[in-house]
């Protein structure tokens, strides 16, 4: 058997660079099996390892579904730290990316939209009702295969909460797809903040592009505000009294959202609705979400 990581899984080719680290599809040499080994990068911390690898391989060893990538194996010597994932054919992003540069308009198709997003939902169910927040949804971190299985990946800025909910960094999830009361500086927040990034998420798949590709948090919560109407303390109660709200923002009308995701029917639509409320505790559970009606005429076994 092969002594360490490096030896054992041979680097075919890089396929992503994040903050944290380098992600190569890798051979295992052993059996033949394709892998993604995320080399991480060290940081100069007293115990020598990532804070943030160290999460990440924490709330893997716990989270065991057919909708979150499998960590095979982990190690930490010469410096580096190794941690191997079973291998997704592509990233989520990547594919919206190559029907975008396709010459002829190509949408994708209404059905496939309806299983990732249950895929998705039900994988975030399994990780809410074990206490923990992912807290980095984006397209880029959900992993899909040629053969139509979604599996969430990348639990780098996760973390364990507590009932009742505390305060965490402001700085959590990239900003096209951050929750409103991360926006407005609120320091106590829950699930609701990935249920948010799952409805930018939904947008997106159905228009082929992003809801609110903004540049700066204040042109965030325009393009938000101007979408969805700017909250008051009618429609989001206490939004007034966050940290970074600002009567300056003005006074934006909501859009029929109809118009904003023409191709959703009255239960996608609704659904859409429900996972974009600005009161997080009037925003759909990840639970609730699987028993929505859009999710009526799914073969649920299948996916």
């Amino acid at each position: 058997m092969a002594s360490t990581l490096e030896d054992r899984y041979e680097k075919l080719e890089k396929v992503g660079e994040g903050t944290y680290g380098k992600v190569y599809r890798a051979e295992d040499r052993e059996n033949g099996d394709m892998c993604a080994l995320k080399q991480c990068k060290i940081e100069l911390e007293e115990e020598g390892i990532p804070s943030t690898a160290l999460r990440e391989i924490a709330l893997l060893k716990e989270l065991h579904h057919p909708n979150i990538v499998h960590l095979r194996d982990v190690e930490h010597s010469g410096g580096r730290l190794h941690l191997v994932f079973e291998w997704v054919d592509r990233d989520l992003k990547r594919y919206m990316d190559k029907l975008r540069r396709k010459p002829v308009l190509e949408m994708m198709d209404i059905k496939l939209v309806k299983s990732y997003m249950y895929q998705l939902v039900r994988g975030m169910d399994f990780c809410h009702r074990r206490g923990i927040m992912h807290r980095d949804l984006k397209p880029q971190n959900l992993l899909v295969s040629k053969d139509g299985v979604l599996k969430i990946a990348d639990f780098g800025l996760s973390r364990a909460f507590m009932i009742p909910v505390r305060a965490y960094t402001h700085e959590v999830v990239t900003l096209w797809y951050r929750a409103p009361e991360i926006l407005l500086g609120q320091k106590a927040y829950a699930p609701a903040v990935d249920m948010w990034s799952v409805g930018a998420i939904f947008a997106e798949m159905v228009n082929r592009h992003p809801l609110w590709p903004a540049d700066c948090e204040f042109d965030e919560l325009a393009r938000i505000f101007r979408t969805l109407g700017t909250p008051t303390e009618t429609t989001w109660p206490g939004v007034s009294k966050l940290p970074d709200w600002n009567d300056s923002f003005g006074s934006w009308p909501r859009k029929p959202l109809h118009k904003v995701c023409p191709r959703l029917d009255a239960n996608g639509l609704d659904l859409l609705a429900k996972l974009l409320a600005y009161d997080p505790a009037k925003r759909l559970t990840a639970r609730d979400a699987m028993a929505h009606p859009w999710f009526d005429d799914l073969d649920k076994a299948s996916v």
